[in-house]
């Protein structure tokens, strides 16, 4: 698949998403106290920090009614926060910044995984060691995903292009099978995913950023409309998401997986995964711009990065500064402190 058709699959996927509203919450958050809230995904070990907030109640100390909802997809929780249908999305933060630049108006309020999480799955053993090593392979990617559009750069970063490999596109649902089948000698996903495969066939994580391509991922998601109407709000839960980071980096990690579990108690999740999944996740909180800065405070600089690497890519028009797309107001050093420490 050329680089214009997986642009062409990636926007179409993307659209077709704006008509899931009818999607939303059970109840109306219309109220200033009450929070909607839209996770990316299934329940996963790195979700830890909004299930351990709730088990121990620090959103109800803080006067706020939260529901968590899980999700399908990043795109399908941007989406439905830029359509009202709910007031806050955790979701990869390059999806916001497109549908920003699409008309959407959408804004990061934190972002946890500063490090872009994209990377290129191989067997431990194997020799390969970055793009350059691709030469000749089959590596299993999705068309629809956000990795799509940032393979032919990555390629480029080892001097190679879309022809001197085979790329298989597998559905985002069927690919961590068809990988663990042995049908492929990579896979490209987002980082945690690395977890699942650990049990039957152990691999390696080359990231994205670790080639120039640097991309702000999973964080917090809000409308300018829900910022105007619940700012306080949402800067509380903000602020004690990121302080449930912190107190969970400070020995808690099984109490977090613990939360997850309990939250999700009949889907009888595997803790070795979950637990695996979250230490995975743990490589992604920093990056050299934000070592010194609690987890969720985001960069202008990391920000320029990866706008360059989105307009290269052609997924985001040019113009467009660090401002647009982020804000730091509203995470609260003082609640983050008195959750975390």
């Amino acid at each position: 698949m050329t680089l214009s058709t997986r642009l062409t699959v990636w926007l179409a996927a993307f659209a077709l998403c704006a008509s899931l509203g009818s999607a939303g919450p059970a109840r109306a958050a219309d109220e200033a106290h009450t929070l909607s809230v839209r996770l990316e995904w299934l329940p996963t070990g790195y979700h830890a920090p909004f299930w351990l907030a709730m088990e121990k109640g620090w959103f109800k100390k803080a006067g706020l009614d939260v529901a968590i909802s899980d999700g399908t997809g990043s795109i399908t929780t941007v989406q439905l926060v830029g359509s009202g249908q709910y007031d806050i999305g955790h979701a990869a933060l390059a999806v916001m910044a497109i549908a920003r630049s699409k008309g959407m108006k959408l804004r990061s309020v934190a972002d946890f995984f500063r490090t872009g999480d994209t990377g290129l799955m191989v067997p431990k053993d194997s020799p390969i060691a970055g793009p350059k090593d691709l030469k000749g392979k089959t590596v299993i990617y999705t068309a629809g995903s956000l990795e799509a559009p940032f393979i032919p750069a990555f390629l480029a970063a080892g001097g190679l292009t879309e022809n001197d490999l085979h790329l298989l596109n597998v559905d985002a649902n069927a690919k961590v099978g068809q990988y663990l089948a042995g049908n492929a000698d990579g896979l490209i996903s987002a980082g945690p995913t690395v977890a699942l495969l650990e049990k039957k066939r152990p691999s390696k994580l080359i990231l994205f950023a670790d080639f120039g391509l640097n991309l702000p991922s999973m964080g917090l998601v809000a409308s300018e409309e829900a910022l105007a109407k619940k700012g306080p709000a949402i800067r509380e839960f903000a602020s004690i998401v990121s302080g449930a980071w912190t107190y969970i980096l400070k020995g808690h990690e099984d109490e977090g997986i613990a939360a997850v579990l309990q939250s999700h108690a009949a889907a009888r999740l595997d803790p070795e995964i979950m637990r695996a999944n979250l230490d995975v996740a743990l490589r992604f909180l920093y990056t050299p711009a934000t070592k010194n800065d609690p987890i969720g405070v985001q960069a202008a600089s990391d920000w320029a990065e990866a706008i360059a690497v989105m307009e290269k890519a052609k997924v985001i028009g040019p113009g467009t500064k660090p401002a647009d797309y982020f804000t730091n107001d509203y995470l609260d050093p003082k609640i983050i402190a008195s959750i975390g420490g």
